[in-house]
């Protein structure tokens, strides 16, 4: 400390003029040198330092605005795919709520079509079995009444003799003649 007081001490005694010389004293040299950089620095770089941060704080700010507004935008656009998500899945659900009970309906259509396919096979086969029935019935009753009819010619041939066959033949022609004049 006591080096720093003899320099400010020792500035009064220099020589002003005619003499130049180095000064070997590096403490008040130095300390001399560094105010006049500082003073210097700090009148004309005050104005550049503060031009400096001047910028690099509207920078700072408009990069956070941009990062405000990105931001924002973002959260626009994330509401709107939570929408449209919500909207999708909504359709879906409806979508999905009546393909099953378009499936159901359409179950329930072929259950009804196939109910009624059996029901009109069945009637099919019903009447079919009774066409059957009654052909057959109609064959047995030909067969029988084929064989009657000659077991009754049979029966006439050997019984009959030519004045019986002769007025049975008018009987039969008579009746016939008879059913003409009713359907006339």
């Amino acid at each position: 400390m006591k080096n720093i007081t003899d320099s400010f001490v020792s500035l009064g005694h220099w020589p002003f003029a005619g003499s130049f010389g180095f000064n070997t004293d590096i403490l008040a040299t130095n300390l001399i040198n560094l105010s006049v950089v500082l003073g210097v620095l700090i009148f004309f770089g005050k104005g550049v330092l503060s031009d400096l941060l001047d910028n690099r704080r509207q920078r700072i700010l408009s990069t956070i605005r941009n990062s405000e507004e990105l931001c924002r935008g973002a959260l626009e656009q994330l509401e709107k795919a939570r929408a449209r998500l919500r909207k999708v899945e909504m359709e879906a659900d409806e979508y999905r709520v009546n393909g099953y009970s378009e499936i159901e309906r359409e179950k329930m259509n072929l259950i009804n079509a196939t109910y009624e396919n059996l029901e009109r096979l069945e009637n099919y086969k019903n009447e079919t079995l009774h066409f059957e029935q009654q052909r057959a019935i109609n064959q047995v009753r030909q067969r029988v009444f084929q064989q009657a009819l000659q077991g009754a010619l049979g029966t006439l041939n050997n019984c009959l003799n030519s004045e019986l066959h002769f007025r049975t033949i008018s009987a039969n022609i008579g009746m016939l003649g008879a059913m003409k004049e009713i359907t006339d």
